[in-house]
């Protein structure tokens, strides 16, 4: 038996270690007026399947997806809405795939031949049958009733806290100064290395030092456009919230992939204004009490295309914690 064929299980799992993390993708697009999924073809276990793989060291889950996608079908798309993960047991134990929507939206894919020798596109209900692992089918159906939502073509909205700075009690000189923590250098780092998940074209942020380099290797690495706003400043902020929401609020306006970095102090009102554009369920999910987010943490929001600025699913991510 091979090490990633499914074991046959019967149970729910509660409670059980998870002995293998993999991330994937489930890529879909409109052909015709109608939703088709990609199915590949796996030689070494003659299955069918989504793009996915096991996480590697240091890496985070989404990170992953993103990479095994690329490798196995040559392509380079930020990650849409999340999907329910799969467990399923193999021989080393429990296995949890993570999966994403994927919108190929009309790029060329290269399977690299040796992992992945045949792809595959299909309505969803030729794609239920074709999947050899049952369980694939889950993220599958929650795909398919995204789509008849119209959510499933989403853009997504980005909030980072900035990195860890140094203390508050251990600098002098201006607080708009105060620089990144050696910590929150290394987190500027995985922040830079995470938000290529979505790859956002725009970051609006506070134009203090410690949110400007926590934001800083993303915006080198990828030729991303910087606004600064003042009221994303925590003293701005305490004078007047309402200009920080009115920031947020903008962020709608392009209906394109943004992120905002700011601080501690003005994630309330951050928080607050996007919940006016979720339902209560989302609303929940959002942080509710300080510190709200840990230094160099993101939550990210997909927002549906024309749906008048609808968020419509919620994540978080602590990309490095040391």
């Amino acid at each position: 038996m091979s090490s990633d064929s499914p074991v046959a299980d019967q149970t729910d799992h509660p409670g059980e270690a998870i002995a293998v993390t993999a991330a994937g993708a489930v890529p879909w697009r409109i052909n015709k007026e109608e939703l088709e999924v990609l199915l590949i073809h796996r030689p070494r276990y003659d299955d069918w399947s989504w793009p996915k793989g096991k996480i590697d060291p240091g890496e985070t889950i989404p990170e992953c997806a993103i990479r095994e996608v690329e490798e196995e079908i040559g392509l380079q798309a930020p990650l849409g809405i999340p999907l329910p993960p799969i467990h399923y047991h193999v021989p080393a134990g429990l296995k949890v795939v993570h999966y994403w929507a994927v919108d190929v939206d009309g790029a060329a894919l290269l399977p690299d031949g040796k992992e992945v020798d045949s792809v595959m596109w299909c309505s969803p209900a030729k794609a239920a049958n074709l999947l050899s692992n049952p369980s694939d089918v889950d993220p599958l159906e929650h795909l398919v009733a995204a789509h008849e939502r119209g959510e499933l073509k989403t853009w997504p909205l980005l909030i980072v806290r900035h990195a860890k700075a140094k203390p508050r009690s251990s600098w002098t000189k201006a607080e708009g100064d105060r620089p990144l923590a050696a910590t929150g250098t290394r987190q500027a780092q995985a922040v830079g290395r995470l938000l290529r998940t979505w790859k956002p074209a725009r970051v609006v942020s506070s134009p203090w030092l410690r949110c400007v380099a926590t934001i800083a290797p993303y915006a080198k690495a990828t030729d991303a456009k910087v606004k600064l706003h003042d009221s994303l400043t925590e003293h701005r902020h305490a004078r007047s919230p309402h200009k920080t929401a009115a920031v947020v609020e903008s962020l709608f306006d392009k209906q394109r992939p943004v992120a905002l970095c700011t601080h501690r102090p003005a994630l309330p009102t951050v928080f607050a204004q996007l919940g006016k554009h979720m339902n209560s369920r989302l609303r929940a999910l959002l942080p509710s009490s300080d510190p709200f987010m840990a230094p160099g943490e993101i939550i990210v929001c997909h927002v549906a295309h024309g749906s008048k600025n609808k968020v419509v699913a919620v994540e978080r991510f602590r990309p490095f914690d040391d």
